[in-house]
């Protein structure tokens, strides 16, 4: 699967995170990692890692059509490795 670190701002409103996540849930994304913070001028900056073997672009498209996200920034593309552990070799 494909990693990605994406960056959202986006008007800070109570409603604004569950519509980020079901947009990322419906997508067919995985959240490996996220981190939230609020700016001075009422904002947030959500910083994700997403994995899926589906398009980015697919997810960034959708994230941009609701109406309370000012910005979307992809910063970092990686391969995720995945490692199979035998239960047999375990033992």
């Amino acid at each position: 699967m494909n990693q990605h670190n994406i960056t959202i701002e986006a008007r800070f409103c109570p409603e604004i995170l569950e519509r980020i996540l079901r947009v990322i849930r419906h997508r067919g994304f995985h959240i490996c990692s996220m981190n939230m913070s609020i700016t001075e001028s009422n904002n947030i900056n959500l910083s994700l890692t997403v994995s899926s073997q589906r398009p980015l672009e697919l997810l960034c498209s959708q994230l941009t059509k609701l109406a309370d996200v000012a910005g979307i920034q992809v910063s970092h593309q990686q391969k995720e490795k995945i490692r199979f552990i035998s239960a047999l070799s375990a033992m």
